[in-house]
């Protein structure tokens, strides 16, 4: 049988584990996103580049 201080805990940490997945997800994809923004590898570069000016995100 559960008591609810056991039922009143599991919510809280499946919001923090989600808050805390969401940022890592954030902080990897804008970690990614300036990394191939910013590489001189002339593929990678002119790939990141194209992708750049379709978002609408500024580089030159």
């Amino acid at each position: 049988m559960k008591t609810k201080a056991q039922a009143a805990v599991k919510p809280q940490a499946l919001i923090s584990s989600n808050v805390l997945a969401i940022a890592f997800a954030a902080f990897v994809g804008l970690g990614m996103i300036t990394i191939a923004g910013h590489v001189q590898a002339t593929t990678l570069h002119d790939a990141a580049h194209d992708v750049r000016h379709a978002t609408g995100f500024p580089c030159h």
